[in-house]
């Protein structure tokens, strides 16, 4: 198993996570609403920790998968180095050599050779 394998497991299981946690957080808490006058803050303690904690998993899950999904740029197998274009490569650009192979004998249609039919 290669590295960008792990690397794209990860990713999928953060993203996972990630929308789990977002689907989670209740719609109604405010968000940048509550700051323009339409929230309040009625929370109670439990309800206020609860927020707290989505809040910072949602934080540390986009900025663990941007780790991970810079990362397993490292992790890409580029190849040996060799040029991927086949229009800029000069060995592929010129043409093959066709060996020559021999013509097959033209059948030859001598009448002094065959004997006449009649």
């Amino acid at each position: 198993m290669s590295t960008f394998t792990i690397f794209l497991a990860l990713i999928v299981v953060v993203a996972f996570l990630l929308v789990v946690v977002i689907m989670v957080q209740n719609p109604k808490g405010g968000g940048l609403s509550s700051s323009f006058g339409g929230g309040g803050t009625q929370q109670l303690g439990g309800v206020k920790k609860t927020t707290d904690f989505l809040d910072k998993s949602t934080w540390t899950l986009a900025t663990l998968m941007l780790a991970l999904i810079l990362l397993s740029n490292v992790a890409i197998n580029r190849g040996s180095g060799t040029v991927d274009s086949k229009a800029l490569d000069t060995e592929a650009t010129t043409q093959p050599v066709v060996p020559a192979t021999p013509a097959a004998p033209a059948p030859t249609n001598n009448a002094e050779t065959e004997p006449a039919s009649e």
